[in-house]
């Protein structure tokens, strides 16, 4: 559903004429008849009563304008948010989100092209601390988090993979099993997010876990010297850190952890939340 549709709709009501209707549009009569069938079909009922002479509201009509009204409002928020003067935007982040929060950058910025932006990379407790105090504005976090006096917003899915040295013996393989690597020591994520998603996701299937990893790259560095081990990652991670010491391979069946957008519980507009979600989702 368009918003044109419906700002083409409202004008029709409030002048109970197409002619006139159009005159305010600055469009051809046809143009804004089209437009009203158009919406009539995709709502599946008449809005409108039109004779030669009168035009009138349905009862779904009178329902459907003040639905309408109230998104043209909500949109001319928006429009409105968009270009105020420059603001600043502080998200917390972390290692391996790099594009996720380029393409998420990109798309805000469509919104309002002058924010300034501070990107701040601090461990999940401090990330959520620096929320509460008002030092951030966003933080994206992986993982279940719980976060009382914040709001969590689950925006996408991140699959994991094995990591393993490429003297592992399944390192060859187009991808692996848990059970295949269940006599290997895992070096589980410390990030306490991702070290829950992990352990959660492999339940009783008989790991053994290891010494917690450290960061991205250091875990690939020392899997990379020890065919002993494996660790398990979020894809996005790898890809950033080359290295021909490790293979990534895919799990079978997938394991995947959740992406959350962290922000202020308070009164933030139904709209903002919208548009944060949608600027970080899956592409």
């Amino acid at each position: 559903m368009e918003l044109r549709a419906l700002r083409y709709f409202v004008t029709v009501a409030e002048e109970l004429h197409f002619g006139r209707a159009a005159e305010r549009l600055n469009i051809v009569q046809p143009a804004v008849s089209q437009q009203i069938a158009r919406l009539e079909r995709e709502l599946g009922t008449r809005l409108l009563d039109r004779t030669s002479r009168t035009v009138r509201l349905t009862d779904s009509g009178r329902r459907v304008l003040a639905a309408a009204q109230e998104t043209l409002a909500a949109a001319e928020r928006v429009r409105t948010v968009v270009h105020e003067s420059s603001s600043l935007v502080r998200i917390g982040t972390a290692a391996g989100l790099t594009a996720r929060l380029e393409r998420g950058i990109e798309a805000l910025r469509e919104l309002n092209p002058t924010f300034e932006l501070v990107l701040v990379d601090l461990p999940v407790t401090e990330r959520v601390n620096a929320l509460r105090r008002g030092d951030l504005d966003l933080a994206l976090v992986r993982g279940p988090v719980s976060a009382p006096g914040l709001r969590v917003l689950p925006v996408w899915s991140e699959p994991l993979h094995a990591v393993v040295s490429t003297r592992h013996p399944a390192a060859g393989r187009d991808s692996v099993t848990v059970a295949e690597l269940a006599d290997h020591v895992l070096r589980a994520p410390s990030d306490p997010p991702l070290h829950e998603a992990v352990t959660s996701a492999l339940g009783t299937s008989g790991v053994r876990f290891g010494r917690p990893a450290g960061t991205a790259q250091d875990t690939i560095v020392e899997v990379g010297a020890d065919p002993r081990s494996w660790a398990l990652m979020p894809a996005g991670d790898i890809t950033t850190i080359g290295s021909t010491r490790v293979r990534s391979l895919p799990l079978n069946p997938p394991i995947t952890i959740t992406g959350n957008i962290l922000t202020p519980d308070d009164d933030l507009p139904s709209y903002c939340v919208h548009a944060v979600i949608a600027a970080f989702k899956d592409a």
